[in-house]
C-alpha cells in the first residue's frame, strides 16, 4: 500500500526506509534508519524525532500548533499545506510514531478508489485486532476528485482512521468543504535561510567533509535552493561528486556554471499565480516601482504569459490610476502593442516602462468607484426615462410630444455650459465622480466645482 518515494523529512523509503514494529507500536531503532553509502544524503538526514524538524516552529515549537494538540492527547485529522522539502511527510509518520498509531501511506497521483477501500478496511482490521488506530497519510491529497475526497469522511468522522492529507496546493480552492470541514489545515513554511544552513551543517558531519563554497557561495547555494531542504541537500551531493576536498572554494559564479538553478516555482493556473499578481497590482497602488518590477520579473521567469500582465496593467491603469493622469491608459495600450510587435525578449521591456510610470503615477480610483456606484444606481431605479429636453426628435411627432423641448445648445452658451439638468425628470441629482487633490484630478475637480455653481445658479 505505501509508495517508495524518498523524503527527506522522513517519509519511507524502498531502501533503509523506517520501519514500524507493528506488534509493539514501536518505531525501528534508528540505527536501522541509517542507511548504507548508497543511501541518499537527504534520505540518510531525515529528523529522528519531531525535535529535529527544522523551520516549522510555529507548528512544533513549544508553542506551536501541534505541540498543543499533543499535549491534549488528541490528535486531529490533519492537511499539511506547504511547498515541497519543508516536512510534510516527515511530519505525518513522526506524528504516528509520537501517538502509537500504526502509519500507511498512499499517494493521491498512482491510487484510485479500490487503492483507499483498501486501506480503510485494513486500518478497521487492525483497530478491531489491536485496538490501535491508523494514521493514513495521503500525499498529493489535492490530486484526488471531489467524489474521491467524499469517501474520506465517514472513516474519519468514525474514527477509523486519522487523516493527514500532504497539499502543495491551496486546499480552499482543491479540496471540498465537506473535507476541509473535519479537518485542520496547517500552514508548512519554505525553510528559511537559518534552516537550510543548519542542514548544510548537519550534511557537512554526516559526510565528514566540509562544503568547498566561500561565504558567498554558501550563501548562493541557499538561495539556489529556494526553500526546500530536499532540494538542498540533492545539490550539496552534486557539489561533493563534482569537487574534490583539495579543490579550491566555490564562489557563486562557479557554483552558478556546475549546479544547475532549478526554475522558479509558479503555476500558471494555481494559487502562487493569483499571489503574484496581487503581490504585483498592490506594488503599484502603493508607487513602489522597484517591488513592481520585482514581481513583473517573478512571473516573467516563472513562465507567465507577459500577454496577461499586459492585460492586468491596462486594467491598473483605469482602475486605480484614472483621471489622475490619463495618459496612463494610453501607456499601458501602447505598451501592450509594443510587446505584440516586438515579442520576446524585447517586447518585455515596454511592459517594464509600463510597470514604472504606473507605479509612479498620481493615484485615484475615483472613476472606478464611481462606475460601481452608477451601476447600482441604475439597477435601483430601473427604467426612468430621460428628460424631454434631451431625448431625439427626429421626426415630427416627436417634436409634438415634446421631444428636445427647451434643450440649450451648451457650445452656444457662456463657458460653453448651459447648467441645464440631465438626470430624470423627478430624480434627485447624485454626485457619483468624486476626483481627489492629486494629479490632473485636482484640475478636473475645480472645474467640477465651477459647473456646480453654474447648475446652481440656475435652480436659484
Amino acid at each position: 500500500m505505501a509508495d517508495t518515494m524518498p523524503d527527506l523529512f522522513g517519509g519511507p523509503s524502498s531502501k533503509g526506509a523506517p520501519q514500524r514494529d507493528e506488534e509493539a507500536g514501536r518505531p525501528a531503532s534508528s540505527s536501522s534508519r541509517r542507511g548504507t553509502g548508497t543511501q541518499p544524503l537527504a534520505d540518510r538526514l531525515r529528523p529522528q524525532s519531531l525535535d529535529d524538524v527544522q523551520g516549522q516552529t510555529h507548528l512544533l515549537g513549544p508553542e506551536g500548533t501541534l505541540t498543543r494538540m499533543l499535549e491534549s492527547g488528541h490528535l486531529s485529522s490533519l492537511i499539511l499545506w506547504g511547498g515541497p522539502g519543508c516536512g510534510k511527510t516527515t511530519i505525518a509518520q513522526l506524528l504516528a510514531e509520537r501517538v502509537g498509531l500504526f502509519y500507511t501511506k498512499i499517494s493521491a497521483v498512482f491510487s484510485g478508489v479500490a487503492d483507499l477501500k483498501k486501506a480503510f478496511d485494513e486500518a478497521r482490521r487492525k483497530a478491531e485486532a489491536t485496538g490501535r488506530g491508523t494514521l493514513l497519510f495521503v500525499d498529493e491529497i489535492h490530486r484526488f476528485n471531489r467524489a474521491q475526497q467524499d469517501g474520506f469522511l465517514p472513516y474519519v468522522e468514525q474514527g477509523t482512521v486519522v487523516l493527514v492529507g500532504a497539499t502543495t496546493e491551496n486546499p480552499s480552492f482543491t479540496l471540498n468543504s465537506a473535507l476541509l470541514s473535519r479537518c485542520q489545515v496547517l500552514v508548512l513554511h519554505r525553510l528559511d535561510d537559518a534552516a537550510l544552513e543548519q542542514l548544510l551543517v548537519r550534511a557537512e558531519h554526516e559526510t565528514g567533509r566540509p562544503l568547498p563554497l566561500t561565504d558567498e557561495g554558501r550563501t548562493s547555494l541557499r538561495a539556489m535552493a529556494d526553500g526546500d531542504g530536499r532540494y538542498l541537500l540533492n545539490m550539496v551531493e552534486q557539489l561533493l561528486s563534482l569537487t574534490k576536498s583539495e579543490a579550491s572554494p566555490l564562489g557563486p559564479d562557479e557554483l552558478a556554471r556546475s549546479l544547475s538553478r532549478r526554475p522558479v516555482l509558479y503555476d500558471r493556473d494555481r494559487d502562487e499565480h493569483y499571489n503574484l499578481i496581487s503581490a504585483l497590482h498592490k506594488s503599484l497602488r502603493g508607487s513602489d516601482p522597484d517591488a513592481g518590477l520585482y514581481w513583473f520579473a517573478r512571473m516573467l521567469e516563472g513562465g507567465e504569459d507577459p500577454r496577461y500582465i499586459a492585460r492586468r496593467l491596462v486594467r491598473f491603469a483605469s482602475e486605480d490610476i484614472g483621471e489622475a493622469d490619463p495618459t496612463s491608459l494610453p501607456l499601458a495600450q501602447a505598451g501592450a502593442a509594443a510587446y505584440e510587435r516586438l515579442g520576446s525578449p524585447e517586447g518585455e521591456v515596454a511592459l517594464a516602462q509600463v510597470v514604472v510610470h504606473l507605479a509612479v503615477a498620481s493615484k485615484s480610483n475615483a472613476v472606478y468607484k464611481a462606475y460601481n456606484e452608477a451601476r447600482v444606481l441604475a439597477k435601483r431605479t430601473g427604467s426612468l426615462m430621460p428628460p424631454a429636453h434631451i431625448r431625439n426628435a427626429p421626426t415630427a411627432l416627436m417634436k409634438e410630444l415634446g421631444y428636445k423641448k427647451g434643450y440649450e445648445y451648451d457650445h452656444d452658451c457662456e463657458d460653453g455650459v448651459s447648467g441645464q439638468n440631465y438626470f430624470p425628470d423627478g430624480m434627485e441629482r447624485v454626485t457619483l465622480y468624486k476626483p481627489v487633490d492629486r494629479g490632473f484630478e485636482e484640475r478636473i475637480r475645480k472645474r467640477l466645482d465651477m459647473l456646480a455653481q453654474k447648475r446652481a445658479s440656475r435652480q436659484s
